[in-house]
């Protein structure tokens, strides 16, 4: 069960990053 959580925070903390960076950076998409 604690793989799940892992893998559940290594996403949350995946998609957490892409937005800041998204929302710092957003001449980096372009």
């Amino acid at each position: 069960m604690s793989f799940i959580y892992i893998v559940a925070m290594v996403i949350a903390v995946a998609l957490a990053g892409y937005l800041c960076v998204a929302l710092l950076k957003p001449e980096w998409f372009e």
